[in-house]
């Protein structure tokens, strides 16, 4: 196991220093195949997973979703979203989305890297972006996107026997994800795979 004092120069070995280049359309492998191809480009995104210091050692921070989204209303995920023209980046997206949906300082971050970007199977192209936060307040949900905010020990996160599967059907065809059960909150999909993805990268159990 690493220690957590470890977990700053471990990471920074096994991250991408700079964001993934966006890869042609025609070279992308969604994590499951719509029914229907695309008929229009991949939408760039970003995604926070942010490596809380606490007390007792880093976290990992999630949100629930709220329950009156069009879209994954519900659905743990981390902070993120689509990456607009005025953002200087995936890391600056990235942390406009996390200051909208929990409050969290844009200046309270340092970026320690990026993961290679994974392709959704409704059209997203997420780059994730990792940081480690030293909160200066609490993280507050924003009623409108997001219901609750939690946090897993970092200790937890990359115990193998921590993830399961998920499974789930979609147009009569059936496949499946990693999954987390922690304190009540169900993870699955895109930030349980996101998740298993950062734990095996700090592992080491994937290339750099």
């Amino acid at each position: 196991m690493i220690l957590q004092a470890d977990i700053v120069a471990q990471l920074s070995a096994h991250l991408l220093s700079e964001p993934p280049p966006l890869e042609p359309a025609q070279d992308l492998v969604p994590d499951w195949q719509p029914l229907t191809p695309f008929e229009r480009p991949p939408v760039p995104a970003a995604v926070l997973i942010a490596l809380v210091r606490r007390p007792e050692g880093h976290t990992v921070l999630y949100t629930e979703r709220s329950p009156d989204l069009r879209a994954h209303s519900g659905q743990v995920a981390f902070p993120g979203g689509k990456i607009d023209r005025t953002d200087a980046g995936p890391a600056a997206a990235a942390l406009r989305e996390a200051h909208e949906e929990v409050g969290m300082e844009p200046g309270d971050a340092t970026v320690l890297g990026y993961m290679p970007s994974y392709y959704t199977g409704t059209n997203y192209l997420i780059t994730p972006v990792v940081a480690e936060v030293t909160p200066s307040g609490p993280f507050v949900p924003n009623p409108g996107e997001v219901h609750s905010v939690f946090e897993v020990p970092l200790s937890r996160i990359l115990a193998v026997d921590t993830y399961g599967r998920f499974r789930i059907s979609r147009g009569g065809k059936e496949h499946s994800t990693w999954q987390i059960d922690h304190d009540g909150h169900v993870i699955w999909g895109i930030t349980a795979n996101l998740t298993r993805q950062f734990r095996d990268r700090i592992m080491g159990e994937v290339a750099a």
